[in-house]
């Protein structure tokens, strides 16, 4: 049940288009090498709980960010933008389970999403949830996710029952400790929200074109002041900065996957100077495309061996 984390679309990742496992079992496990990739801004319909197995994490949801060191975790809200990533050069992996909502609800119409999963999706303020192992009961949390994680990797007997209980109990603690609301979100901030997952979408959906930031307001029919002022207070960069930064991503997927030529690479994600490509690739990534992708086949061979 581990997925391949480096095949991941999104609608480019304004939400998530991977579909989580299956249908009948809405759920799939990752392990997240952020060394060699972070995971950009993103969302989609489903809870995911993540586990710091090694190295430290920097998670940043709107305006927040924090940093997340070994044993530690957090829950991610549906329908929360989030991305984390780690320092350049820094060995950092995660556990991450993603699943939906009916899968321990069920029906909306049911007592258990009712009772459990509706206050937890429907918090105003709690879209992501940091756990800490030196709470006893987050403590305990951690323990029950890390056991879904194993669970869903190794596959027993039963597996599918398994990771359910897991995740049962690990939203029933959540109901426990829920804190109380805080003043409702404002309606400007949310309508930001909705207007930056538009932008993103279509910047991951044509990040390989010239792009600047007329044409991203445009897609969500904004201003080019309303656009950077969106970007600014929901996701703190600039989207040409976002846009430099999503490619680079992409840069560095395909880099990990086979041994492409940079210039290859740069043209397919929207460079037309390899030697900017590349400057821009040491800036972000802390080295060269050449260095990244010799690490990461080097990697592979050894995990192969």
């Amino acid at each position: 049940m581990l997925s391949d984390c480096s095949s991941f679309t999104v609608d480019q990742y304004d939400q998530e288009q991977l579909k989580h496992r299956t249908t009948a079992f809405p759920a799939a496990c990752y392990l997240d090498d952020l060394e060699l990739k972070s995971v950009s801004w993103h969302w989609h319909e489903e809870f995911e709980i993540v586990i710091v197995a090694e190295g430290q994490a920097t998670v940043i949801v709107g305006s927040r960010t924090q940093d997340i060191c070994t044993g530690n975790g957090f829950l991610v809200n549906t329908g929360t933008l989030h991305s984390y990533h780690t320092r350049s050069g820094s060995v950092c992996r995660l556990h991450s389970l993603v699943f939906h909502p009916r899968l321990v609800g069920g029906s909306m119409e049911s007592i258990f999403y009712q009772k459990y999963v509706q206050p937890i999706v429907k918090h105003q303020t709690m879209d992501v949830y940091f756990l800490d192992r030196e709470i006893p009961w987050q403590a305990t949390a951690l323990k029950t996710a890390e056991l879904a994680w194993q669970t869903g990797v190794q596959e027993p007997l039963h597996f599918e029952l398994q990771i359910r209980n897991c995740l049962s109990k690990l939203i029933a603690d959540l109901c426990d400790h829920m804190p109380a609301e805080q003043t409702k979100p404002n309606a400007g901030l949310l309508r930001s929200a909705e207007r930056i997952k538009q932008m993103l979408k279509f910047i991951q959906e044509n990040f390989s074109e010239e792009l600047n930031t007329a044409v991203i307001a445009s897609s969500a029919s904004v201003s080019e002041s309303e656009c950077l002022r969106c970007f600014r207070t929901v996701i703190g960069t600039t989207p040409i900065q976002y846009l430099r930064e999503y490619r680079i991503e992409r840069a560095a997927q395909l880099l990990a996957e086979s041994p492409i030529q940079i210039s290859e690479v740069a043209f397919r994600c929207g460079f037309q100077d390899v030697s900017y490509f590349t400057k821009t690739f040491r800036k972000l990534r802390g080295c060269t495309p050449s260095e990244f992708q010799k690490l990461c086949l080097n990697r592979q061979t050894l995990s192969n061996i």
